[in-house]
């Protein structure tokens, strides 16, 4: 298993090198992937911001992004369709090249919508778009946390090495 600490180190030389900046909007994982950006040497040459997600209110007074707004389009959260809104929404509102955005269930139980804990969504807004869903078949929440972060960087990391 790769330690999360020396996946946001890649990341945040990947974005060093690249002259890039990133904000983040997270849920589930209570943002702990802004803290292993953060934990990076020289990470106000790339982090700009974001927040943790964790409500309607949240997601309107951080992004902007009303209910009436998830209410015409059908969205829910912890869905591909949402999660890329959120990520767009956070690299618009911070003038961010990229945007990440993470939503789900750390456990120990699901989310009011019926996904299992140990499920999350996560996106990336920028030159590349990019949503993928996460499932790790575990209710421990401290363990599913540390899961969507990895998964995120690992994420952002594959996204940043293509040219």
């Amino acid at each position: 298993m790769e330690d999360i600490t020396a996946l946001g180190q890649t990341a945040g030389s990947l974005l060093k090198t690249r002259k890039e900046t990133i904000a983040i909007a997270e849920s589930s994982a209570g943002g702990l992937i802004s803290a292993t950006l953060l934990a990076v040497p020289g990470a106000s040459a790339f982090y700009l911001g974001g927040g943790v997600v964790y409500t309607a209110r949240a997601r309107e007074a951080l992004f902007g992004i009303k209910q009436d707004e998830i209410d015409s389009a059908g969205l829910r959260s912890a869905t591909e369709p949402y999660v890329a809104l959120l990520a767009e929404r956070c690299r618009a509102v911070h003038a961010a090249d990229w945007g990440i955005a993470e939503s789900g269930a750390s456990g120990p139980s699901g989310n009011r919508y019926g996904d299992p804990a140990g499920h999350t969504v996560l996106a990336i807004s920028g030159v590349h778009d990019c949503t993928r869903s996460v499932r790790t078949g575990n209710d421990n929440r401290d363990s599913n946390m540390s899961a969507f972060t990895r998964a995120a960087l690992k994420l952002l990391i594959e996204i940043l090495e293509i040219k």
